[in-house]
């Protein structure tokens, strides 16, 4: 599959970003997988379905390893994020932990017939992707093994990187890429073949989708100012990739600031910041198959 997927995202342009975003979030997922993974038998199978750069699955790999192994199945659609994955996480899986990599597509109803029986899936902002989300979740649920634990990330709280006054252009700037990027989710959304209306949240969608023990909880992305190297490079990637996906959205003073502050040779670069932070947080939803 090429690098757009049903959703018209060029995903491995994003590879970057995705690479980035894995470092700078894995202090705060990194109990996320501990709890998740403390919770499975013995070497166990552990899924990742839209693993994206790996990150997710790094962790995993390392509690795996941890705890006398297993094997980690990183699925993806688009090739070039399915090959970091499998790079980055055969980097620190070790003797004990088998890495398989699958091209697949969470859309793809025949998902369930590639993919190895799970102990844990692992899905994070994958099934809004899809146009069935409900049916997606009953596809991810079928590729668990009875007890075995669907978790997902989606919603939660949306990062935070800029100060409210930059020094060009008007202040409020990031709010309102935020509101443009709510249009924008909307608009894709509807955009996609076959979408269907959720109009429950997302525990609701676990049990309809057949799992019990359903509950959610949160990690906290919180990198305070002056922020690192790592970050403003981050930052300067995350601005200029909401502008570009919303920018018919915004008017012309606030491309203007935009273009100024994601100019590497201009004197408002963000690059060159030391007031630029990460705040924000991932929701996690699970449930266990009866």
């Amino acid at each position: 599959m090429a690098g757009h997927s049903h959703d018209d995202i060029d995903w491995a342009d994003r590879l970057a970003q995705l690479r980035m975003a894995d470092t700078l979030d894995a202090g705060a997922l990194a109990p996320v997988a501990r709890r998740l993974v403390g919770r499975l038998p013995e070497r166990p199978v552990v899924v990742d379905v839209g693993c994206g750069a790996g990150g997710m699955s790094v962790l995993f790999a390392r509690e795996l390893a941890r705890g006398g192994g297993g094997t980690v199945v990183l699925v993806d659609a688009t090739p070039e994020l399915l090959a970091e994955a499998r790079r980055a996480v055969s980097g620190v899986a070790g003797e004990t932990v088998e890495v398989v990599g699958l091209t697949g597509d969470l859309a793809d109803p025949g998902l369930g017939g590639q993919v190895p029986a799970a102990d844990l899936v692992w899905a994070s902002g994958v099934v809004h992707h899809v146009g069935d989300q409900q049916a997606a979740l009953r596809t991810l649920a079928g590729l668990l093994q009875p007890g075995g634990v669907l978790a997902i990330g989606e919603g939660g709280l949306e990062m935070r990187c800029l100060p409210w006054e930059l020094g060009v252009g008007r202040p409020g700037l990031e709010q309102r890429l935020l509101a443009a990027r709510g249009a924008w989710f909307a608009r894709m959304r509807a955009g996609i073949r076959g979408s269907v209306a959720m109009p429950y949240g997302w525990p609701r969608a676990l049990r309809e989708a057949g799992l019990e023990d359903v509950e959610s909880f949160g990690a906290l992305i919180d990198h305070p100012m002056p922020g690192s190297d790592l970050l403003r490079e981050y930052v300067v990637h995350r601005v200029g990739w909401l502008a570009g996906s919303v920018g018919e959205w915004l008017d012309d003073d606030d491309r203007a600031a935009i273009a100024a502050l994601t100019d590497p040779d201009g004197p408002d670069f963000l690059g060159k910041r030391d007031d630029l932070s990460l705040f924000g947080a991932k929701a996690i939803h699970c449930g266990r198959l009866r």
